[in-house]
């Protein structure tokens, strides 16, 4: 098997302390639990450990050598605000919260590659663990680099697993370019003149408004986006009116875009506004839009993601390591920390092929066949990159 024996013997420690975390989710902020058992672990390994970065962040550092070479390894720790659905023993023990991303594997996985680098030493240089919060709508990658995560902890790249149900266990696919989409919700309120519907004559009727403006929003993509490069325009509500007698005198219309190009982007921002701004002079009513950027699209440096295909290869066999995916329309904000240091996130096989339970479901589980793959993938990837004798 290609994994690293290591790997192996570790792995039912690893799923012990991934089980005890799936048990214990924590939101977005307040992973104390989960920061507390991460900061232990990395401190009996033999790191140094900083705390308090983004709040309930940990990070762990390994060093060995005179070599100024750095690398990152990322995990995010945050659970979803949904209860567990699954009767297994482990499931979560707290109400209206779930590991229903795998972030207990993620971090597990990365704890369990922290204890093999802490006894191999294998490499030249420093290893940063990053162990972050508030992935899930709570933007803590920024919030820890704002906190000068990289200023402190400078890494010449920056790795990142997430696991991907239906893709088989022991597989890895790592390519360049973007691989998952911005993330941005926008707001748009109408203000018209309402009154006796047996009278509309004597309105200004924002419902009328605000339909032409939801059908002008879905010639974005389908006129305006190059039709191979993918982009959604979703309006997830459309509030007017509480009587059936009565023209409304307001409408408020809201939802989400999901872009995976900064040029794209920018482009659905600015038609948004140029629709509203059209529809309020064809009906006479006024339109105030308000944007919410979320997370940027993910994108990986393409060097690095070249470098991360090889590393998988030699962890799962080229057989199972692919760079032939498409990008998907989901948002991680790993993408902050690509902003910052050429990087890549990679996706691991969760295993469950066709049937596999989804992400954000309430009965998904991590799959803990696949942490010798992971703990590997980590081990492999310093010691490729932190080599004395290659480069990257």
């Amino acid at each position: 098997m290609p994994v690293l024996p290591r790997a192996l013997e570790i792995q039912g420690e690893v799923t012990t302390i991934r089980r005890d975390i799936h048990a214990h989710p924590e939101l977005a902020f307040e992973e104390n639990r989960t920061s507390d058992i991460v900061a232990a672990k990395l401190q009996e390994w033999g790191f140094e450990v900083t705390r308090g970065l983004g709040k309930t962040g940990v990070v762990g550092t390994l060093r060995k050598g005179n070599s100024v070479k750095s690398i990152g390894l990322r995990a995010d720790m945050d659970c979803l605000p949904m209860d567990e659905t699954n009767d297994f023993e482990h499931r979560s023990q707290n109400a209206g919260r779930m590991h229903a991303c795998g972030h207990d594997g993620h971090t597990a996985m990365l704890l369990g590659a922290a204890k093999v680098l802490s006894e191999t030493k294998n490499f030249e240089g420093a290893v940063h663990c990053i162990f972050q919060p508030a992935e899930e709508g709570g933007g803590g990658a920024k919030v820890m680099i704002d906190d000068g995560l990289f200023e402190k902890f400078p890494c010449d790249a920056v790795f990142a697993i997430h696991n991907k149900p239906g893709l088989p266990v022991g597989h890895i696919v790592a390519k360049g370019g973007p691989i998952l989409a911005s993330a941005d919700r926008w707001d748009i309120r109408i203000t018209g003149r309402g009154g006796h519907a047996a009278h509309p004559h004597s309105t200004l009727d924002p419902m009328v408004v605000g339909a032409n403006i939801i059908l002008a929003l879905q010639t974005i993509v389908s006129r305006n986006i190059d039709p191979i490069e993918p982009a959604v325009v979703t309006v997830g509500f459309f509030n007017a009116g509480s009587a059936y007698n009565v023209i409304p005198g307001g409408a408020h219309i809201g939802g989400t875009t999901r872009t995976t190009t900064p040029q794209n982007r920018e482009l659905v921002k600015r038609r948004i506004d140029e629709i509203c701004e059209g529809a309020a002079r064809m009906h006479g009513v006024e339109i105030a839009v308000e944007h919410k950027p979320g997370y940027p699209p993910t994108v990986n440096d393409v060097e690095r993601a070249r470098f991360a295909l090889d590393v998988a290869a030699g962890v799962c066999g080229e057989h199972a390591a692919t760079d032939k995916a498409a990008s998907r329309m989901g948002a991680e904000d790993f993408s902050y920390m690509l902003e910052k240091v050429p990087g890549a996130m990679v996706w691991l096989g969760n295993g469950g092929g066709k049937d596999a339970v989804s992400l954000h479901n309430s009965r998904y589980d991590f799959n803990d066949m696949a942490i010798p793959f992971g703990v590997s993938f980590f081990v492999r990837t310093v010691e490729r990159f932190l080599d004395a004798g290659k480069s990257a």
